[in-house]
């Protein structure tokens, strides 16, 4: 016996939305890309039972508060660096100096 067919979710929609429009009967789909009814039905009670998520909506709040965190971090680390470059600069003039 062979490996599975895998099929991309491309494939899948296409499938599903040949039956669906009415281009063509569950029968038809099957016997010309050799697949099993109860695999296209599968498939067309899964897009049914998701398709109500292609209109939802992204829970941006979650990428506010990252953002606004890595705002924050860039703030501190500018703040840090700008310390820094003036120690290094008096460290260098004491070095002069002496």
């Amino acid at each position: 016996m062979g490996t599975p067919r895998k099929f991309t979710p491309e494939f899948k929609v296409r499938v599903v939305l040949e039956i669906l429009t009415g281009a063509k009967r569950p029968s038809e789909v099957c016997r010309e890309h050799h697949l099993k009814d109860s695999l296209v039905l599968k498939w067309r009670r899964t897009f049914a039972e998701n398709a109500a998520r292609v209109f939802e909506q992204p829970d941006r709040s979650v990428d506010r508060a990252r953002i606004d965190e890595l705002e924050r971090m860039v703030g501190r680390l500018a703040l840090e660096n700008d310390i820094l470059k003036k120690a290094s600069a008096l460290m260098g003039s004491r070095r002069e100096g002496n």
